[in-house]
C-alpha cells in the first residue's frame, strides 16, 4: 500500500492529521478553500514537529512530504487513506463524500466528526461500505486515542485496515462497537462540560475554580485511569461493588443537573467566555498550546515509564519502530538513535546533566541486549552494575536536535567490560562522550561473579568484529585533564 494520506479540511483537527502523518513518513495531501490554511497548518506542524519526535526513545520514520492542493479530486486521487475533518454539518460532509467517489472508490474515506452517526454520513454513498469515523483529540498528533465507528453499511474490514494503520502512526484506536451519537469519550466529557456550565450559571463557582477542581485532581487521576478504574480503585478490596454500595444511593438524588442544559443568552455567553479570557489572558493562545503540549509530553512519558495506560501505547511504538540491527563491520555499535524530547531540558534551554547520563545508560542497555544480557538472562540471577563514568559534555543539545550514540567495547573480561559511548549529532559532530567501567554480579549475593560462558563467547566476538576500530578520542580522560 501506497503511503499517500488524502486531507479534505486543514481546521485545528486536519492540520494535527496531517502532522501525524507527515511525521510517521507518510505523503500528505491537503485540500482547504481557506487562503490561510498553508499558514494555520505550518503552526500545527511547527507544534508537533518541537513535541511528537521526543515521545519516541527510538528513530521515527524519515518525514514525508506535503502538499496543498486546489481541488478534492486531485487531493484524493490514487491516496491510499482519505480523511473528511470538514465542518460538522451533515449537507457538507455528504457533498464531500460525492467529490470524493467521483475520483477514488477504493480508499477508506475516514470522518473526523465527533458526533455525526456514520449511518448517517454514508446514506448517499455509491460505496458506503468503506466510510468510517476515525475520532480523534486534539491535539492529533500527540493524544494517542482516536475512535473508531462504522455504519449500518460499513465493511468490517476497512475498521480493521484503518486500525492497523492507524497504530502504525502511534494511536490507541478503540472500536465503538455500538453505533451512538457523540461515541464514547464525547459523551462522558459533555457530561462534565455541561455541569461545569450550570455551575457557572448558578454563580456556584468561577470557569478558573471549576478548572481547579479537575486540574488538581480527578484529571491528574483520569491521564492515566479511566472514570471505572478510578472508582474500582477507590472501594478498595471491595473495589466497585463497595462503591456502589456507598454512593449509588446519591446517584438517584442526584447532585448534578443530567441531562438539563443552561440556557445559552448571549448574557451569559458573555459571562462565560469573559472568565476564559480572564483566566488565560497573561499567555497567547500559541503560547497556552506550547505549554499544553510540554505537559502532555512529560506526562506521556511518565506513563511511558510504568507502562501504562497512552505509555503503553508508545512504548509498543518504539518496539515497532526499533532498527534490529546494531552491527556493522569495523565499527561502533548504533546503540541510540532519537530526538531530544522536551522534558529533557533545562532553565539554560539545553539538555541538561542527568539526560547526558540517562541517554548513555539507555545505550547501555541495548548494548547489554546485543551482547545477551536482557531480561530473560536477568532472571536467571546475573547482571551488570555501573562501577564508573565519566561524561564529556562537548557541545550544548537542544530539545527537538536527532542525536546518534555510537558504541566501541574497549576491553572484556569475564567479570568486567570497559565500554566508550560517542553522542553524535545531526551533522556528525560530537557532542558529549561517555566512558563506563562495568562488572558482572550475582544478584544472588550481590557480588562480582563471571558472566555467563554465552555472553563471554558474544563478547569476544564483538571485539572481533570491532578490533580495527581506532581508539576514541577523549578515552581516559579524567576530569579537569588539559586538552
Amino acid at each position: 500500500m501506497s503511503k499517500t494520506v488524502a486531507i479534505v479540511g486543514g481546521g485545528i483537527i486536519g492540520g494535527g492529521w496531517a502532522a501525524r502523518f507527515l511525521l510517521n513518513g507518510w505523503k500528505v495531501r491537503i485540500f482547504d478553500p481557506d487562503p490561510q490554511s498553508e499558514r494555520k497548518i505550518g503552526e500545527v506542524l511547527e507544534n508537533a514537529r518541537r513535541s511528537l519526535p521526543g515521545l519516541s526513545d527510538v528513530e521515527m520514520p524519515s518525514p514525508g512530504c506535503i502538499s496543498f492542493c486546489d481541488t478534492i479530486e486531485d487531493t484524493v486521487l490514487d491516496a491510499s487513506f482519505i480523511i473528511e475533518a470538514v465542518p460538522e454539518r451533515l449537507e457538507i460532509k455528504q457533498s464531500v463524500y460525492e467529490q470524493i467517489e467521483n475520483k477514488n472508490n477504493r480508499s477508506i474515506i475516514a470522518s473526523s466528526t465527533s458526533g455525526i452517526m456514520p449511518s448517517d454520513l454514508q446514506s448517499k454513498m455509491k460505496y458506503p461500505e468503506r466510510l468510517i469515523v476515525a475520532h480523534p483529540f486534539n491535539p492529533v498528533y500527540l493524544l494517542p486515542l482516536v475512535e473508531l465507528v462504522g455504519g449500518s453499511k460499513t465493511d468490517d474490514k476497512f475498521i480493521t485496515t484503518a486500525r492497523e494503520i492507524l497504530t502504525g502512526l502511534g494511536m490507541h484506536p478503540l472500536h465503538c462497537r455500538v453505533e451512538i451519537e457523540g461515541f464514547l469519550s464525547d459523551r462522558l466529557q459533555e457530561a462534565l462540560w455541561r455541569e461545569a456550565l450550570w455551575l457557572l450559571k448558578d454563580n456556584v463557582a468561577t470557569a478558573e475554580e471549576l478548572d481547579a477542581a479537575i486540574a488538581y485532581g480527578p484529571g491528574l487521576r483520569w491521564a492515566q485511569m479511566g472514570t471505572m478504574q478510578t472508582f474500582h480503585l477507590a472501594g478498595g478490596e471491595g473495589g466497585m461493588r463497595a462503591m456502589l454500595a456507598m454512593f449509588g444511593p446519591c446517584l438517584k438524588w442526584p447532585w448534578t443537573k443530567l441531562m438539563d442544559v443552561p440556557e445559552l443568552t448571549p448574557d451569559f455567553v458573555e459571562m462565560v467566555g469573559d472568565q476564559c479570557e480572564t483566566q488565560s489572558s497573561q499567555f497567547s493562545p500559541r503560547e497556552l498550546e506550547k505549554i499544553r503540549d510540554n505537559n502532555l509530553v512529560s506526562i506521556m512519558r511518565a506513563l511511558k515509564g510504568q507502562n501504562w495506560g497512552a505509555g503503553r501505547t508508545l512504548n509498543e511504538y518504539d518496539v515497532r519502530a526499533k532498527n534490529a540491527s546494531l552491527r556493522v563491520p569495523d565499527k561502533p555499535l548504533n546503540t541510540g538513535c532519537r530526538v531530544v524530547p522536551l522534558d529533557w531540558t533545562d532553565y539554560n534551554g539545553h539538555m541538561n546533566e542527568a539526560r547526558y547520563l540517562q541517554a548513555f545508560c539507555d545505550a547501555t542497555d541495548r548494548f547489554m541486549a546485543e551482547i545477551g544480557c536482557d531480561e530473560n538472562y536477568i532472571k536467571t540471577g546475573g547482571s551488570y552494575f555501573t562501577a564508573e563514568t565519566h561524561i564529556r559534555h562537548i557541545e550544548e543539545v537542544l530539545a527537538g536536535s536527532k542525536i546518534l550514540i555510537q558504541t566501541t567495547c574497549l576491553e572484556s573480561t569475564k567479570k568486567k567490560i570497559h565500554i566508550f559511548h560517542e553522542m553524535i549529532g545531526e551533522k556528525g559532530q560530537l557532542l558529549a562522550s561517555g566512558e563506563h567501567l562495568l562488572l558482572h554480579v550475582s544478584l544472588a549475593t550481590r557480588k562480582v561473579s563471571e558472566a555467563s560462558e554465552t555472553i563471554q563467547e558474544e563478547l569476544k566476538r564483538l571485539s572481533r568484529e570491532q578490533a580495527n576500530i581506532p581508539t576514541p578520542g577523549g578515552v581516559g580522560r579524567h576530569v579537569g585533564q588539559p586538552k
